[in-house]
């Protein structure tokens, strides 16, 4: 080997070892500079329901007729049913209800059997049943109307319910007191636990629901005087749910 070339394998071993060295302090360097992870607690939260009740008075009422026929052929209690109808309708009318307020809402025609001991059963007649739903704007109006319906053919009154043209005002506020009764009690649990509430997380609301007397079902018979009718009052309640985040 001449003098040259070992003085070039000598630079460039110089070189090399010069650079490694170099590079390690950065590298070091990295590793020791990176950011730690923090893992952040899991907040504390609440979640609790609450019910906001408003008492009201109806201002409308529905009520759910039928006309029940029966003959020994099926047109014939058809028959006999449109007859009777028609006269009701008519009796609705003339008490000034509307016939936007006037629906049917269920129109039967059943065969009817008569059952013995040992026997097959064996076919009397038949049974047809016309329902018919009637919104009362004028709860004034609701024993007259009855009073109309029954004279004029109507033998069968399903149930009578109240209620309000509009109630969004009432749901209001008993959204406001479902609310207020919800922060009410996430401060109480709050306290007690050392706590106190920061905010709220999620709302959610179910119903609203009318609370009322539950009808009951009666055979109609023609009335000698007006029949008594008693709205009462509502009870209208929303259901609200909440989930309330804590702090120390």
């Amino acid at each position: 080997m001449t003098a040259v070339n070992s003085r070039l394998l000598k630079s460039f071993a110089l070189g090399v070892l010069t650079a490694g060295l170099a590079v390690a302090p950065m590298m070091a360097a990295a590793q020791t500079t990176s950011t730690p992870v923090l893992m952040m607690p899991a907040p504390s939260t609440l979640s609790l329901s609450a019910a906001g009740e408003v008492a009201a008075t109806p201002d409308m009422a529905t009520i759910h007729f039928a006309v029940v026929t029966q003959s020994g052929t099926a047109s014939g209690a058809m028959k006999a049913n449109s007859v009777k109808m028609n006269e009701v309708m008519a009796a609705l009318k003339a008490a000034g209800i509307a016939t936007k307020d006037i629906q049917t809402s269920n129109l039967n025609l059943n065969p009817q059997y008569n059952y013995a001991d040992g026997q097959a059963p064996k076919l009397t007649g038949y049974q047809a049943q016309n329902q018919i739903t009637v919104r009362i704007n004028d709860l004034n109006q609701t024993g007259t109307v009855i009073d109309a319906v029954i004279k004029a053919g109507i033998n069968q009154v399903d149930s009578i319910n109240f209620g309000l043209k509009n109630d969004d005002a009432v749901l209001d506020q008993a959204r406001q007191n479902a609310v207020a009764t919800l922060l009410k009690r996430a401060n109480l649990y709050a306290t007690a636990t050392g706590m106190k509430v920061k905010r709220i997380i999620s709302i959610e609301e179910g119903g609203p629901v009318y609370n009322q007397p539950q009808p009951m079902m009666f055979r109609a018979k023609a009335a000698d005087a007006s029949t008594p009718v008693s709205a009462g009052e509502l009870q209208l309640s929303v259901n609200v749910s909440a989930t309330f985040e804590l702090e120390k």
